[in-house]
């Protein structure tokens, strides 16, 4: 079964399965439109994970409702595997587009292997019976999202996680080469985010799926995610390799607020520091320099780097030599403290600083 798969992937498109050209999308209200963006130009790629990211009402979902035809575009050309999307018939569109949405899963009486399986009905019908191939598809799917011990539980007696999970088995079982997902990681614990999303970029690869997913979890779409498409309410969309946008600083202005700054050397948004109170900061390595700043940061104090040249001129100085030894040397005094807690309840900090 998984011979035919690869064979079935080969004679498609290898590296592009979506291209859009001068894309505009929107709402129609009668014989007006209302546009959200105009002149989109982007790629999806077989083997890659794609991020969506943008702010709210940036009009990530009104692009994937738009990319898998569930409204149409205002104008421009989206092309699906070398053929006009518009020209496909909703039972072709099924075989080619997988869709899974943010809404729980309204489906607890069913197993886990009945619900993936109703994802065999653009190859079967609706009241097709399942053949050798598609037990054996299924089979793959669940085994592919670590699903396949579970097959027989009732979806009602799964973790919000798993049901992900069975969602995209679903997907998967229908043999599409595009995945489009809406947020998948909402609502779910950090540990069920990472699975999911690391679950995705395997099966981007091994699967040879171009998959699109719109997140609002930052950190692991910089981690997992192949390419970004950051969505700018007003400024359209700027799309590339994660890394190469973050080194061209894009992900600064991806969200229009002036307190907010991305942090390219941790990949995080974190508030301005405010507040009039400086400090020089010195750590013996890079783990513990980023917890006192942070520390430091949230009491209302601007870390500054400590210069090669006259230490003792650099005061108040916080040089922090593990997490148990913190020595605050200010022109009174030179104190130690065992922990940012001691540091922070000490006269010394709060009266000369």
């Amino acid at each position: 079964m998984l011979l035919s798969i690869s064979v079935r992937f080969s004679i498609l498109i290898k590296n592009e399965s979506t291209v859009c050209c001068h894309l505009t999308i929107g709402y129609r209200h009668g014989k007006r439109g209302e546009v959200v963006h105009s002149h989109l130009n982007f790629a999806l790629c077989r083997g890659e994970l794609t991020c969506l990211l943008g702010s709210n009402g940036a009009g990530k979902s009104t692009l994937l409702r738009t990319l898998a035809a569930v409204q149409p575009p205002l104008s421009g050309d989206i092309t699906l595997l070398g053929k006009p999307l518009a020209s496909y018939s909703p039972k072709e569109r099924s075989r080619e587009i997988g869709i899974v949405l943010t809404d729980k899963t309204q489906a607890g009486g069913l197993s886990v292997r009945e619900l993936v399986a109703l994802g065999r009905q653009p190859h079967t019908g609706f009241f097709g019976r399942l053949g050798k191939e598609d037990h054996e598809i299924i089979d793959h799917a669940l085994e592919a999202v670590g699903m396949a011990e579970k097959a027989s539980k009732y979806i009602a007696e799964l973790s919000d996680g798993e049901r992900q999970k069975v969602m995209i088995a679903k997907a998967l079982v229908q043999e599409c080469p595009l995945i489009l997902l809406d947020e998948p990681t909402a609502f779910l614990d950090v540990v069920s985010r990472i699975e999911i999303m690391t679950l995705l970029h395997r099966l981007a690869s091994e699967e040879q799926r171009a998959i699109l997913m719109s997140t609002h979890d930052i950190e692991q779409a910089l981690v997992l995610g192949d390419k970004l498409w950051l969505l700018k309410k007003g400024k359209g969309l700027e799309c590339g390799v994660t890394e190469d946008l973050i080194l061209a600083h894009r992900m600064d202005t991806l969200f229009p607020h002036e307190d907010i700054r991305f942090d390219s050397m941790h990949g995080i948004y974190s508030p301005e520091v405010k507040g009039g109170k400086s400090i020089y900061l010195s750590a013996s390595d890079e783990i513990l320099r980023h917890w006192a700043q942070n520390a430091m940061n949230r009491n209302g104090f601007l870390c500054l780097e400590l210069p090669g040249a006259d230490r003792k001129a650099c005061l108040p100085l916080l040089e922090v030599e593990s997490a148990n030894h913190l020595i605050l040397s200010t022109e009174r005094n030179t104190e130690v403290y065992c922990s940012f807690e001691a540091l922070f309840a000490s006269s010394q900090l709060v009266c000369e600083l």
